[in-house]
């Protein structure tokens, strides 16, 4: 498969030199048409920050420092405000954490999602609402044409994210980037908007971001894994090298606090000791390095680059796990 997307080597920094502090440093991964790309990590780990700069989402007080976002041959970070508009919401789209907040409580949803076929398409305002009606149908929410008339407000948390699916996928973009889209969802209404999702964008042939903390999630959705840590990638591998062999610490660490079938109800779960680092403050060397159970002296030397650690792409950034 052809890659549809390439970040490498991004870094992205808020604030303005020297006193800049970057939240994003060295991320290179790459996702094609057809696949899912699952991004996991703790909150804070760059993970929502990473996704925003690939759609020129970051505002005034960020900026891309290095590296480079390519998006079918070009590079989205050398494009001017108007080129990347036209490729916002029409090439590549964008499922946000809680759609109460992303959706606009004064409009009704018809008028939100015809939106973007109105822009991107330039028909009318009929045709517009006539798609917008077909795309609630196709994203299962009952009484389409009637819903049109109502409001965010009344639609239950799940239907508000199949609107925000169905806004995504109103000009079927070849990218959808989903961020955490099952937040404040149930497990049941999480299985069918995710499978929704995955079912949608592999009919559509699109590749799909899926920014995530749910190990489960990824499991059963994700293709390809990025795990990131304090504003970087530390573990990269298809989803089933992943599980069968993950070799970072942190991702161990991530691992073993999955509780299964098989957990005694009345033990502890398992968890990573002390707390993810200020990004403004890192540690010296591996930031990992002072929750790690394997860290020696040479961990604090420098931040340890990704490295080939098997197969199939697998990669790791560690010095000190071998």
């Amino acid at each position: 498969m052809s890659t549809l997307l390439r970040v490498e080597d991004l870094s992205i920094a808020f604030g303005e030199a020297p006193d800049d502090v970057r939240v994003v440093e060295s991320v290179t991964f790459d996702v094609a048409r057809g696949e899912t790309l699952a991004i996991v990590g703790e909150s804070g780990s760059g993970k929502s920050v990473t996704a925003l700069s690939i759609l020129g989402l970051l505002g005034h007080g960020g900026s891309i420092v290095d590296g480079s976002i390519c998006f079918g041959g070009v590079d989205l970070h050398t494009l001017d405000e108007a080129a990347v508009r036209r490729i916002r919401g029409n090439e590549i789209s964008m499922i946000f954490q809680e759609p109460m907040t992303s959706l606009n409580p004064a409009l009704t949803i018809g008028k939100q999602v015809a939106e973007p076929i109105r822009i991107h398409r330039g028909v009318s305002w009929k045709e517009a609402l006539e798609e917008a009606a077909q795309l609630l149908e196709r994203v299962s929410i009952p009484d389409p044409r009637q819903r049109l008339k109502d409001y965010p407000h009344q639609f239950s948390g799940g239907m508000r994210q199949r609107v925000m699916i169905a806004m995504a996928l109103a000009c079927s973009p070849a990218l959808i980037i989903a961020d955490e889209p099952t937040t404040a969802l149930d497990v049941t209404v999480q299985a069918q908007v995710l499978n929704l999702l995955k079912t949608l964008t592999r009919e559509m042939n699109s590749a799909l971001v899926l920014i995530t903390h749910d190990l489960g999630v990824v499991a059963q959705y994700a293709d390809k894994v990025a795990v990131m840590y304090a504003g970087g990638i530390v573990e990269t591998a298809t989803a089933q090298e992943l599980y069968r062999n993950p070799k970072h610490p942190y991702t161990l660490g991530l691992m073993a606090s999955i509780p299964g079938a098989s957990v005694n109800p009345r033990s502890r779960l398992k968890a990573i000791d002390g707390s993810p680092p200020d990004v403004a403050n890192l540690p010296d060397g591996c930031p990992f390095a002072p929750r790690c159970q394997f860290a020696h002296e040479g961990c604090t030397a420098f931040r340890p680059p990704l490295r080939a650690v098997g197969g199939g792409g697998h990669m790791m950034a560690c010095v000190g796990y071998d």
